[in-house]
């Protein structure tokens, strides 16, 4: 753990190490990872910047996010999925965001087969959360190293979406998604934004 800056109180703040590096980083983390998230529209949103994150860091994606917000119609996956080669070739030309054809045209793809789910389940975070049956999965860490890329449950979940159609969600990115949106919590021990 580290000791970061003060409170209103002057008490020093411990947080998760990995967040340290920048007020963007440290912000995300304090008022956003492992929250549970239960809007279709917030799950599509980390749906679509997991998948963009692939093979980069965290923090090039947060630096990108607001430009996300726009390019992608505030993450409204109707609007996503009618997306057509000339939104395509816009959006290539956006420096704001990550500019790789598969990733952007998976996105689009993914809009679709996340649309198929709400339409199946009433909701995309019903889908979802039915892997856990509604329950967090909070996990017990004292470091870094304890916290795992992968696990059994995103495995399961990412098999499933590639079944449905989805693509660029592995395991390893269906991990990130479930502590983005709070499904796992692994706030390390000592981490007071731990829940």
């Amino acid at each position: 753990m580290i000791l970061c800056d003060k409170n209103l109180e002057g008490d020093y703040m411990i947080r998760c190490p990995w967040c340290e590096s920048s007020d963007l980083y440290r912000k995300y983390h304090d008022e956003e990872w492992g929250k549970p998230v239960y809007d279709d529209r917030t799950h599509f949103e980390f749906l679509v910047l997991e998948s963009a994150q692939s093979g980069l860091s965290w923090i090039t994606i947060l630096k990108k996010r607001e430009n996300y917000r726009v390019e992608y119609d505030n993450f409204n996956p109707d609007i996503v999925a009618l997306y057509d080669e000339d939104k395509i070739l816009k959006m290539l030309e956006n420096p704001g965001i990550v500019r790789y054809r598969k990733k952007i045209e998976s996105s689009i793809s993914n809009a679709k087969e996340f649309l198929k789910i709400q339409k199946e389940f009433g909701s995309f975070n019903e889908y979802i959360w039915s892997f856990t049956e509604k329950k967090i999965i909070k996990n017990n860490w004292t470091t870094l190293s304890e916290v795992p890329a992968k696990t059994e449950l995103s495995d399961t979940i990412a098999k499933d979406l590639k079944k449905r159609g989805f693509k660029f969600l592995g395991s390893t990115t269906v991990y990130s998604y479930l502590q983005a949106i709070g499904i796992v919590n692994d706030h390390l021990l000592e981490c007071q934004f731990r829940d």
